[in-house]
């Protein structure tokens, strides 16, 4: 049997394995479309609402209802959908550098967050201006040995005052479970009933419209995220949003623009339709999305590789990790969806340092929008125990001619046995 003919078998019968999970994630577009719907409907969206005025931005009407919009659909008291936010982590810091005073106290509930914050709050590099150097103090509550939250831990931990707590929904370059929005909003009763006021902001990146409600729905007061990511449906071009209590999202905006100017500055360049439209998207895109890390897990794992989440468990996120735990594997599937992608397919992925990171990343990124991973991508950094991280696909059927194609590249080179 030729490689070819044995890949294409074996992700076949993948995609059959996961033919139930398939049409669940379908089944769910359509409550979510309709929450989508009724928000501009709601907010009676029409064509004026894709233009925007130039230079400071003021009364930028598409904005501001472009902004209603997201609230509505993040289930929140308000939003700010921004193109000035060049990252989620960009979006995040403005959060927490708009939130937090000196002196305060930031908590982190999930274990060490995503490797782009660790400059942010001051746990690596120095001199750039960290919450750290401006007198604003860390601590994290550990997860435990199986990756879940350290929930007999949470009292201690909120023993002393503490005006933010941080939950980051995904799993990031962690090996561990993603949060549910039910968990999600049981840490936020925990929270409340030890601290009433402390403010509890959730990491929503990667987990827009995968679950029926948002964190916003079950108390968290602020959340974060990428348009890069679900909520631009593939098409938005840059930007982010925070979501939440009003006066929160205000403080965020204050620190992304100035004190005094806030959320009422910012212009949206004429792209306001690709926002309207990327969220329209969203839905069918997240659960292509789903079916395809469904698809690279029932792949992996019936190759006898380790994955997180395993096919048909919860999800919440678009997440899918597989552990290589060497290091050839982990490049030479990079390098098999790099050149199964539409841009830059004739490119070798190479590890590199990345800005933000603490290692090396081996990416397969190529994508229309710089850095998506809404559309099919996958990287990892290059240190034990050599994980991937899948995401994205604005079709499973991308994802299954990648697979293929990675499966083919690992029995060129006797990664994988074939019989």
């Amino acid at each position: 049997m030729t490689h070819q003919r044995w890949a294409a078998e074996r992700v076949a019968q993948a995609a059959e394995a996961i033919a139930r999970e398939a049409a669940r994630h379908t089944a769910g577009v359509t409550p979510r479309l309709q929450r989508v719907l009724q928000a501009f409907q709601a907010e009676r969206v029409g064509v004026q609402h894709f233009a925007s005025v130039s230079g400071y931005g003021h009364g930028d009407q598409g904005r501001e209802v472009l902004d209603r919009v997201f609230a509505r659909v993040l289930q929140a008291e308000a939003a700010a959908v921004r193109l000035q936010f060049v990252s989620g982590t960009h979006a995040i810091a403005s959060a927490l550098y708009g939130v937090l005073r000196p002196g305060d106290r930031l908590l982190a509930l999930s274990g060490r967050p995503y490797d782009t914050l660790e400059e942010v709050i001051g746990i690596r590099g120095s001199g750039q201006g960290s919450l750290a150097e401006f007198g604003i103090t860390y601590d994290e509550l550990d997860l435990l040995p199986d990756g879940g939250i350290d929930w007999d831990g949470i009292a201690d931990a909120l023993a002393v005052p503490t005006r933010m707590v941080l939950i980051q929904r995904s799993c990031g370059y962690s090996w561990r479970p993603s949060l549910s929005v039910a968990q999600i909003g049981e840490l936020v009763e925990r929270v409340k009933a030890i601290q009433p006021d402390c403010v509890v902001f959730v990491d929503n990146c990667y987990g827009e419209l995968v679950q029926q409600q948002e964190p916003t729905a079950v108390g968290a007061d602020l959340i974060a995220g990428s348009l890069i990511k679900n909520l631009g449906g593939t098409i938005a071009p840059t930007g982010g949003y925070v979501a939440g209590r009003a006066e929160l999202v205000e403080q965020a905006c204050c620190r992304l623009t100035a004190p005094g100017i806030g959320s009422e500055g910012g212009t949206s360049f004429d792209l306001n339709r690709l926002l309207f439209q990327g969220l329209f998207l969203a839905p069918q895109m997240v659960a292509e999305a789903l079916i395809s890390a469904e698809l690279v897990a029932r792949t992996f794992q019936d190759l006898g590789f380790g994955v997180n989440p395993e096919p048909g468990r919860e999800r919440s996120d678009v997440i899918q990790a597989v552990r290589f735990g060497a290091p050839e594997l982990l490049k030479t599937v990079c390098r098999a969806f790099q050149a199964a992608s539409p841009i830059g397919s004739y490119l070798d992925p190479v590890p590199a340092p990345m800005p933000g990171y603490a290692s090396e990343l081996v990416m397969a990124g190529g994508t229309f929008i710089d850095g998506s991973t809404s559309e099919f991508s996958a990287d990892g950094p290059l240190r034990e125990p050599f994980v991937l991280y899948a995401q994205g696909g604005t079709h499973h059927a991308h994802a299954r001619i990648a697979l293929e194609r990675a499966l083919v590249a690992l029995a060129e080179a006797d990664l994988v046995e074939t019989r």
